[in-house]
Formats: structure tokens, C-alpha cells, sequence
């Protein structure tokens, strides 16, 4: 089942369920999805790697968001953006944990021969092709920066 169906069922399930947070994540995610659809001028779908792409970005921009209204001390306001983070999360693939993450990198780098920090352009170019959508740019970019030094 393609991700665009896959939410639009859930939007009628939060609709009849009236989860308010739910739906506006869920309408989020739907008009990113429109947005990088007609943007691109093709006809074609959103491949997967789009797709994990387009909510890896959605679910940034609200740690982001949650992160400076904690700052703020309106918690009110980071509340909703940690829930819509929640139901984002569901269609995004299993993050890996920071060793999992740590032992692919390190292999990376044996492999390639990498040393020094003049190398981290290569090593993360590997990495972020192979990890994929399973961890998170800045925790790949910490990690070989950590083992690279």
C-alpha cells in the first residue's frame, strides 16, 4: 500500500476518532506530499526515498519548533508539536540507535581508508546513502566527526 493511501486512511480514522493533532499531522504530511508532487513538474510518484525524505523533514521542523517554544517556556505550544513528531514517526522506517549507527559508519571508514576531518564529505556522502532513512543527518554528522578526529 503506497504512503499516500496509507494516509488518507488514516486521516478518515483520526476524522472519525476527532484526534485533532492526529489530523493535522496527518493533513501535513498530505500536502507535502502534493507540494513535492506538482513541484517537480513530473507525473511520476514519490519514490520511497522522497517520501522518508518529505516526513524526515516534517518531523525536523517540529523538534525544531518544539525545541524553541521549551526554550520559551511555552509548553503549551511545544506539546502539540511533540504529539504531531509521534504520529509522524509511525510511517517513517526504524531509527537506528547511536552504536548501531556508530558500527556502520566505523565500517564505512575502514573501508574507504578515511582519516582526518578532510574526509568527512566522503565518509557522510557514504553514510547517508547507505543509513538511509533510518537515523538522522545530524546524529550521522556527530558520529563521523567523532570517530573521524
Amino acid at each position: 500500500m503506497s504512503l499516500q493511501t496509507l494516509i488518507m486512511d488514516e486521516i478518515k480514522t483520526a476524522m472519525r476518532a476527532k484526534d485533532t493533532v492526529a489530523l493535522e499531522a496527518l493533513r501535513a504530511i498530505k500536502s507535502e506530499m502534493l507540494l513535492a508532487a506538482t513541484a517537480s513538474g513530473s507525473k511520476e510518484d514519490l519514490t520511497e526515498d522522497d517520501e522518508v525524505k518529505l516526513l524526515q523533514k516534517l518531523v525536523k521542523t517540529r523538534k525544531e519548533s518544539a525545541r524553541i517554544f521549551t526554550e520559551q517556556n511555552r509548553p503549551d505550544l511545544a506539546e502539540p508539536e511533540l504529539a504531531q513528531i509521534a504520529v509522524i514517526e509511525k510511517f517513517l522506517p526504524a531509527q537506528l540507535s547511536e552504536e548501531e549507527v556508530e558500527a556502520v559508519i566505523a565500517k564505512i571508514i575502514a573501508e574507504t581508508g578515511a582519516s582526518g576531518i578532510a574526509s568527512m564529505g566522503k565518509v557522510m556522502g557514504l553514510a547517508s546513502a547507505q543509513l538511509g532513512g533510518t537515523a538522522e543527518g545530524k546524529t550521522i554528522s556527530t558520529i563521523v566527526k567523532k570517530l573521524l578526529v
